[in-house]
């Protein structure tokens, strides 16, 4: 999911270089959004690791 975040945020910075604001704007918000789930998912997964003691 991680390689989504940054297909996103590659997309959004070569919009962003070439003057497509609209694209830009949508492609960094869409990076935004699955890097904060990217993130959420980790925590989880962090914490059930932990509390299996494996």
């Amino acid at each position: 999911m991680l390689s989504w975040v940054l297909l996103f945020l590659v997309v959004a910075l070569v919009a962003g270089v070439l003057g497509f604001t609209g694209i830009a704007v949508q492609a960094a918000g869409i990076a935004k959004i699955l890097f904060f789930i990217f993130l959420i998912l980790f925590v989880v997964s962090l914490v059930v690791h932990m509390m299996r003691g494996d």
